[in-house]
Formats: structure tokens, sequence, C-alpha cells
């Protein structure tokens, strides 16, 4: 074909100013990229691309390589389709007349283009991906999604198709995914060109191969496993302690214990203020005694006033704006916010959390607005090392997740957590457990978190949790707030971890401190009869870790996750791409929350196999069933012939 040249198995194709080139990218697995300035600009960003056999055939009118079962197909007017076992799966869609036009470049300056790729809609096909947003559908089918991140919206470009692909848009500018009925589109804001990767195979073909590119999960660390204790906030470290003490006498086992935000000294310094935090190394040994680890809030935010801001101003490790001042964010007054992208930033800011933090017997990190959360939104005016903020703005939380794994590593540490508010393709190589940030403490809510849990856990990141009960508008004293708390516990034990925290509806007057905490959150703060269930499900929950570790186990080594769709396990199983409120917990359990208040009724769809629902040990087969759980019960349901059976 005409302006093909085919060399060290690669597709290079000029037309109209625009270079084309295809790679495989490992099994099963065909990159495509478009550069419009004519000449190739390597940019992997955080893929991975290993290396594959694919064969290469030449045409009158077009060029075919076939990777594993997966075709593409390049004709001469650009335009490219792929197919699967030879079933089309994914077609580039004209945007001309006359059956041209395909990909779409408009420069922006300096070498930078915005660009567009779009494609054929499939009427019957589902998509499963993009992160999680506080509003998310689990079908993101017939879905515009912006791809920038937000406190509780984290875009991940990444999407299942029900037809047996995935879609790697590897591009971590700002833009927006359309998966609509007229078409499906992806666009950047900023870039050097087109970069997506098609990967073919089942949910967890595609799952591996998606662990491969981007990086597999470590394997999670048994602390981490049990339930997390935390509110907004513990003022003292004498009320941190009172509560663990009081746990520990309960004989209540708890995990973790967290301190959140503003425990500083000023935003930026990056260690405990004394006059409520006198010793912190007397703390943490006193919570390793009672077998809990202490996990620590950390911002991004600095201002002039912080003992470490002088210096990372003038040595470039902050967020620098092409028109205004380095402030970006505003709490207490403007901050400022440190720029993760720079490795000497990382570098330097670990220093500090090493030296006032971790030297002191803090376990792990909690890396707060990690998107960045800024205001406004306005990427096209940060300038961060890495480049402008539009063209790597979601490149972010990646980066400051590696710091706490390159520092914890350089420490000779593998037990390493994260807690994040956001992620990118490949967080999850750096132990990063994402939550899904300051959501509601609504029905609503929870049920958009069942959706955006699901949807997380197929963009490759297995590590994933919320804030139990919701992070705002939750008043202890209201029977609706101790319904839904319950029923967000019941889900909370049936996460990849199970952490309990909010800022709950004060009652009284506050403490006078800066930034005063909430009314408590404890399993003791919900009245006397919700203790009791809670305090079962904690239990549970510990009786169920040797299976969560195992699963855990297997994200790691197949990139499987932990909370997966029905359809995972079941791809052949047309209904099971319909289920949005039930979903598998590992692959012996199916657990079906309530979402809704006042709901003791449910009806919950058995796949292929015999089940045993674990109340009352009743058998199910195939088909629909309705299932009722008063407040103190759950519908889970175990696969007859797995031992985890015994844990209930």
């Amino acid at each position: 074909m005409k302006g093909t040249i085919v060399t060290d198995g690669q597709i290079l194709f000029s037309r109209n100013g625009e270079l084309v080139r295809i790679t495989p990218c490992g099994a099963n697995a065909i990159r495509f990229q478009g550069f419009p300035g004519g000449s190739v600009v390597e940019e992997n960003y955080t893929l991975m691309p290993q290396r594959a056999t694919a064969s290469v055939e030449e045409g009158e009118g077009s060029v075919s390589m076939t990777c594993g079962d997966l075709t593409v197909t390049l004709e001469e007017n650009g335009k490219v389709t792929f197919t699967r076992g030879g079933k089309k799966i994914l077609e580039e869609k004209y945007e001309l007349t006359f059956e041209r036009g395909v990909r779409r470049y408009q420069s922006i300056g300096s070498g930078l283009w915005s660009a567009r790729a779009t494609f054929c809609p499939n009427e019957d096909e589902h998509f499963f991906g993009l992160g999680h947003s506080w509003d998310h559908e689990f079908d993101q089918k017939g879905c515009c999604v912006d791809l920038r991140n937000l406190n509780a919206k984290c875009a991940i470009p990444y999407v299942y198709s029900s037809l047996g692909y995935g879609f790697l848009w590897n591009m971590p500018s700002t833009g927006r995914a359309e998966l609509t009925k007229n078409r499906t589109l992806w666009h950047s804001d900023c870039c050097h060109g087109i970069d997506y990767v098609v990967i073919g195979g089942s949910p967890k073909e595609t799952a591996s191969a998606l662990a491969d590119l981007t990086g597999h999960a470590p394997m999670m660390p048994r602390w981490a496993t049990g339930f997390w204790q935390s509110r907004l906030r513990y003022e003292t470290q004498e009320e941190l302690l009172a509560v663990a003490r009081r746990y520990h006498e309960l004989g209540i086992p708890v995990s973790v214990m967290v301190a959140d935000f503003f425990h500083w000294t000023e935003q930026g310094d990056y260690r405990f203020d004394p006059r409520y935090w006198p010793d912190v190394k007397a703390m943490t040994d006193e919570l390793h005694a009672m077998g809990m680890k202490l996990v620590v809030s950390v911002w991004p935010t600095i201002n002039d006033k912080s003992e470490n801001y002088e210096y990372m101003s003038e040595h470039n490790m902050l967020m620098r704006t092409a028109y205004g001042s380095d402030r970006v964010f505003y709490y207490y007054g403007w901050q400022a916010e440190i720029d993760v992208t720079n490795p000497e930033a990382r570098e330097y800011v670990w220093s500090k959390l090493k030296r006032n933090y971790i030297d002191n017997g803090v376990d792990a990190l909690w890396f707060d607005q990690s998107e960045p959360e800024v205001h406004p939104e306005q990427f096209d005016n940060l300038i961060w090392h890495a480049g402008r903020a539009d063209k790597v703005a979601l490149l972010y939380p990646y980066y400051d997740s590696q710091m706490a794994y390159d520092g914890f590593r350089s420490m000779g540490r593998e037990d390493i957590v994260t807690l994040t508010r956001c992620a990118y393709l490949g967080s999850q190589k750096f132990g990063s457990l994402v939550w899904s940030g300051d959501v509601p403490s609504t029905f609503d809510s929870l049920a958009h978190q069942v959706k955006g849990g699901l949807n997380m856990a197929m963009c490759g990141i297995p590590w994933w949790n919320t804030d139990i009960g919701g992070f705002y508008g939750g008043d202890t004293r209201s029977e609706e707030f101790r319904e839904l708390i319950v029923r967000w516990f019941q889900f909370g034990a049936f996460s990849p971890v199970m952490r309990l925290h909010g800022n709950r509806d004060r009652h009284g007057q506050p403490s006078g401190i800066l930034e005063p905490s909430g009314d408590p959150n404890e399993l003791w703060s919900f009245g006397e009869r919700n203790f009791e269930i809670l305090k079962e499900l904690v239990l549970l929950r510990e009786r169920l870790r040797p299976y969560i570790e195992d699963q855990m186990a297997t994200a790691s080594e197949k990139g499987y996750p932990v909370m997966r769709p029905m359809f995972f396990e079941y791809p052949e199983n047309e209904v099971c791409y319909t289920l949005d409120e039930q979903y598998m917990f590992g692959d012996g359990i199916i657990f079906a929350p309530i979402v809704r208040r006042g709901q003791t009724e449910k009806r919950v769809y058995i796949p292929e196999g015999e089940w045993i629902l674990t109340k009352d040990r009743t058998r199910y087969t195939k088909g629909w069933h309705t299932m009722t759980a008063r407040i103190d019960e759950f519908i889970a349901l175990v696969r007859a012939d797995a031992k985890v059976l015994e844990c209930f």
C-alpha cells in the first residue's frame, strides 16, 4: 500500500502530514499511534509495552497486523478496523462524507495538539471502567465522561467492552470519552498525537494483560486486610489512644487506627503538632503492642508559613502557573501544592515524611487530595515538571503514590500501602489503596459506590474502598443514618478494605482547636443495637481474612480484582452484564448489598452452579430468586464447593 513501510515488526504509514505507527504491544494487544507532526514522539507514560510476535500482510489498498487472535487493518484512506477471531469489534468512523476524515487534530501551538479518535457505535455493546465517580453508572454505554480528576471522581482512561476487548487510551491529558449511541469518541485536550492500545480477550485475559502492561499490584500485607478505624478527626494523641484502648478492652480486632489531617503544625510542615501529639513514638509503640498500625494523613498543600516553603519554592518543587501566583488551593489561606512529577520534590518531601512520621513508628501514609484538588480546575494554567498540566494531569496521583513506594523501598520495606484519593493506570504497582473520596452519607451514594467500585476493578485497580457511612451529612442520632451505617458496614465487610470514616454532624460546641472534629464515629457511636450488629461484622471480617488474603494473592499474580462484576467470572452469560447491585467478592462469594432505605427484600441472580445462602444454608441454582435481609442480615452466597462457607 502506498505510503506504507513495514519494518522491525511494525507498520509505518504516512498520509497528509500524519505518521501512523502500529506495533504489537503484548499477547493479543496492538498499539496504535498517530502523530500529526509527521514524526514519532516517544511517550510511553506508564505503559510498559510487552514483546510479542505479530504477522503483517500487505494488500492492494490495505495492510493488516495480527497478534494472537487480534487483527488490525489499516486502509489507504487512514481508517483502522480491529477484528478478533474474524469478528469486527472496533471500527473507526468517518467524520466527513465520501468516506473521508478519520482522526482529528488541531494545533494549539508549541508542537502540541488537541486530538480525537472516533469509532462506530455497536448497539449491543456494554462498557465498563473509566474509574469511579460519586454519580457513577455501572454500564458506561450512553455516557459522556470528563477525563479529569476531582474529589470523588477518579478518571482512568480504560474500558472493557462486552465484545471481548479492552481499550487503553494511553494519554494522561484532560479530555473526554463519549460512549454514546451515535459514536464512541476519545478526545485529548493536549498531546503530541493519538496513542491507544486494544487488548483482545475475556475479562480475565484482558485483566492479566492490563496488569502486564501497567504493573501488577504487590501482595497486600496482612495488616491491611482487617478493620480500619478512622474519623474526621482525632484531635489529640490521647483521644486516639483512648479509642484504640477501648476497642482492645472490648476484644474487637482493629488492624489500623488513622490520624486525619490538621494534626500538623502548618500545611507543608509534615509533622505532628507537639502541643496535641507530644510523644508520637510512645503512641505508635502502644498501638503496636495492641496489634494495631497507625496511618497518617498527608496533604500536598503548602504555604509560605511552612518551614519547607522557601526551599521548595526556590528549587522549583511547587506547581507553577502560566498566569498568576503559585497558590492554587484555599484552605485556611491560599496554598501552593507540591509538584510530585518532579523526582527531586518527591525525594525531598519523602525525607520529611520519613524523619517526622516513619522514623517515629508511623506504619503507612494517607495521601489525601491526590487528584490534585485545585480550584479553579484550569489545568492549562498549571506548569509541572512533567509538562503542561492539561497534557499530563491524570499522572499526578501516579507519582504521588510512587513517592511513598520508592521511599519505603529505599528503607527495605515491602509491606507498602498508601491510601490515596485518586489513581491512574499503574498506580496499583505502588501499593495504592484508592478510596472513593468525600461522598455524601445517603442511600443513593451507597448505591453509586457499588457501581464505582466495580468499574474501578475493571481498570486494573484491585485495592479500593469507601468511607463506610459516607463522608458528610451523617447524623449519628438519626434513625435513617443508623440504618445506613449498618448497610454500608455490610458492604464494607465485603470490600477489598474495610475502613470506617466520616465527618459526622456535630452536636454541641466545637473544641476551639483548629479544624475541630465532628461527632464520634466508632462502633459504639450509633446506638446499642447497632453496636452489636457492627461488632459481629468486624468479627466476620476477621474470619474472612484468610480468604481475602488468597484473593489478594491472585490480584497480585494475575491482575484479577477482589471485588469484581458478575460477568468477570461468567462472561458468556449476558444477564451478568446488567447486574449493578450484586458482585463477586473473589471467586467464591456473591454479595448483594442492600442499598435502599427500608429495604429488606431483594431479587438476586444466581449464575451457573450451586450456591449456598450463608444465613440459613439454603441452596440456589441458576436464575432469579427473591431473598430477604432484615437490618441485622445481609445477602451473601458461597459457591457450594468453596471452603469459605465455614467463616459464616
